[in-house]
C-alpha cells in the first residue's frame, strides 16, 4: 500500500512541475504516473552507476554534476515514454529541481 502512495504522490509532483513549467509537456495522470515509476527505476537502478562512472567529475564540481544526471535521466525518459516531452537539457533540469521540491513536501505531508 506504501509504494502505490509513493506512486500516487510522485505522479503529483510530475503533474505540478510540468504545469509549472513551461518546456515539460505531460500528456495526463497515467503518463505522469509511468514517468514517476520510470523515473524511480532510474533513480534506482541507472543513476549509482552512472554516480559511481563520473566521480571524478563530480568531485571535481563539488557534487553539482549529479543535477546534470538527473537531467540527462529525465532526458532519457522523455525519449522513452510517449505523451512525455522536455523541450531541452534546461527545462530538464529545472524539472528535476522541482519534482524532487514538490515529492519531498508531498512525503512529508503523507508522514503526518
Amino acid at each position: 500500500m506504501q509504494i502505490l502512495l509513493r506512486i500516487l504522490l510522485n505522479s503529483t509532483a510530475v503533474l505540478v512541475a510540468s504545469a509549472l513549467i513551461p518546456g515539460v509537456h505531460v500528456r495526463n495522470f497515467l503518463v505522469a504516473a509511468l514517468v514517476a515509476i520510470t523515473l524511480g527505476v532510474f533513480n534506482a537502478f541507472v543513476r549509482p552507476i552512472l554516480v559511481f562512472l563520473t566521480l571524478p567529475v563530480t568531485v571535481i564540481t563539488f557534487g553539482l554534476f549529479v543535477f546534470v544526471i538527473n537531467a540527462a535521466l529525465v532526458m532519457l525518459a522523455a525519449y522513452i515514454i510517449p505523451g512525455f516531452g522536455v523541450d531541452g537539457f534546461w527545462w530538464a533540469l529545472l524539472f528535476s529541481f522541482v519534482v524532487s521540491l514538490v515529492s519531498s513536501f508531498f512525503n512529508q505531508l503523507a508522514r503526518k
